[in-house]
């Protein structure tokens, strides 16, 4: 959901001239700036490395809820894959921004109680070290789908349809974000670069609307 907001967002800012999109499965989406790429092995990129140079930015949007799996399978689906991108992303291009999509609670100590938290943890301070010219930690929390986009995960899809009436008041909320304001912000965390490294509901929507 939060990876298609951001595509949608990329293709139509005109600052943005070329989107290479690194997918399991065809998008079904023609454009003029749009390259796709597929590759089902994530653990594994070496393969498409040289096609991963020239760019001003990587936004990874790519996740799994964490509901009924054990911390090793997470991990190694979470953390092993974005180790394995960020490794070759970063031989073929440092000069680059990595925009990482975690989540609200995310424990940056690696320590805390809960399993999903420490992993995200793990993840988001491997790239934060790994020394990109600038990387930042998205952690949305309520998000509202727009522009007809639907979340892969059933039961958010039922929520959002319980709760669409709200939309228009919860928009105005400072507090809760949307897929359009996530695309924007990470276009602009490019554009306008900012001190703060772990982006919340509050700063995602501040950095959207950043001209």
């Amino acid at each position: 959901m939060v990876g298609k907001g951001v595509l949608l967002e990329c293709l139509e800012r005109d600052e943005v001239t070329t989107v290479l999109v690194v997918n399991r499965r065809p998008l079904s989406i023609q454009h003029e700036k749009l390259v796709e790429l597929i590759h089902e092995d994530f653990t594994d990129v070496s393969s498409i490395s040289d096609k991963l140079k020239g760019y001003d930015a990587c936004f990874y949007c790519m996740g799994v809820s964490s509901v009924g799996m054990k911390e090793a399978t997470f991990s190694k689906i979470t953390f092993d894959t974005v180790k394995s991108f960020a490794d070759i992303l970063y031989q073929q291009n440092p000069n680059i921004v990595f925009n990482y999509v975690s989540g609200v609670g995310t424990d940056s100590t690696e320590s805390g109680n809960t399993m999903w938290a420490r992993v995200k943890g793990k993840t988001e301070n491997y790239i934060l070290n790994k020394g990109f010219k600038d990387a930042y930690m998205f952690r949305p929390g309520a998000i509202i789908p727009e522009k007809g986009i639907q979340s892969s995960t059933a039961w958010y899809n039922w929520i959002y349809i319980i709760t669409r009436p709200f939309f228009p008041m919860m928009r105005k909320m400072k507090n809760i974000t949307t897929t359009i304001r996530i695309g924007d912000a990470m276009i602009n965390s490019v554009l306008h670069p900012i001190e703060l490294k772990h982006i919340e509901n509050l700063e995602i929507n501040k950095l959207a609307s950043s001209l």
